[in-house]
């Protein structure tokens, strides 16, 4: 039976993310933005937390910890080993390479610092799933708080690197804008400019924008695409180290 995915807003603008595998009836909460609605979300579900999978130290992904702990406190905390002193609560450290199993379902950590130093990603690869947190987004990325821009860029080139028919789960709802930057700096990618329209018709009938997918990505992310001759032209930096064009691309991003 295939792994299940729910997926809901949790305060603001953050994704909550359950996974659940029904053979073993094991749940996982990808991070933990707020306990309140997770919660609701497993007991409409009758489903019984037993993981909670870590990305990184920022407080609106592990601010629901305490909460979720209070109410399932065998549930297992699982996050980046060189961010658990910030973290806190871990149970199980995990670091690159470090497989991770919730029930029968077996993900693969994938380090991608960056946003945070520590940042990881959970692949499924049996699944074709990653929960990437807040290093990639739908047409987008995060902003480069703890490491250089070409850190990160070369932490999204891993997750580029992963197949095409990977369904990627972000750590907020950004796309809308990060489509109307995506399309200031690409401006003749016939796909893009649909793939906004769609985004748009999606947001304003309140849908979310996730999942996407890595091919998705490689084809309307101006981040996963620095180095793409038009862009490149677009930034006036033909022929360019890509990692130089990311930095630009993301500094540009930065100001808005």
């Amino acid at each position: 039976m295939a792994a299940h995915i729910h997926q809901f807003l949790c305060l603001k603008d953050n994704f909550g993310v359950l996974l659940h595998d029904p053979a073993t009836r094991a749940t996982a909460a990808i991070d933990a933005p707020d306990a309140a609605p997770i919660l609701d979300a497993l007991a409409a579900r009758d489903w019984n937390l037993t993981d909670i999978l870590i990305t990184h130290h920022h407080f609106d992904h592990v601010q629901g910890i305490a909460g979720l702990k209070e109410r399932f406190p065998r549930a297992r905390v699982v996050g980046p080993a060189k961010e658990a002193v910030k973290i806190g609560h871990l149970d199980f450290g995990v670091e690159e390479g470090s497989g991770v199993m919730t029930g029968a379902l077996e993900a693969r950590v994938i380090e991608v610092p960056g946003h945070t130093s520590g940042h990881c990603a959970y692949w499924f690869a049996g699944e074709d799933i990653l929960f990437a947190g807040d290093t990639l987004f739908a047409m987008g990325c995060g902003r480069a708080f703890e490491e250089s821009p070409s850190v990160l860029f070369h932490s999204l080139m891993k997750l580029a690197m992963l197949p095409g028919e990977t369904h990627v789960y972000c750590g907020h709802e950004y796309t809308l804008a990060n489509a109307r930057f995506a399309l200031t700096v690409d401006l003749s990618n016939a796909i893009l400019k649909e793939r906004a329209a769609d985004v748009a018709r999606q947001r304003e009938a309140g849908e979310a924008t996730l999942p996407t997918t890595i091919a998705i990505e490689l084809a309307t992310n101006p981040f996963l695409r620095a180095g793409d001759p038009g862009i490149q032209r677009q930034l006036r930096m033909t022929g360019a180290d890509p990692a130089a064009v990311f930095t630009e691309l993301r500094e540009r991003k930065n100001r808005l």
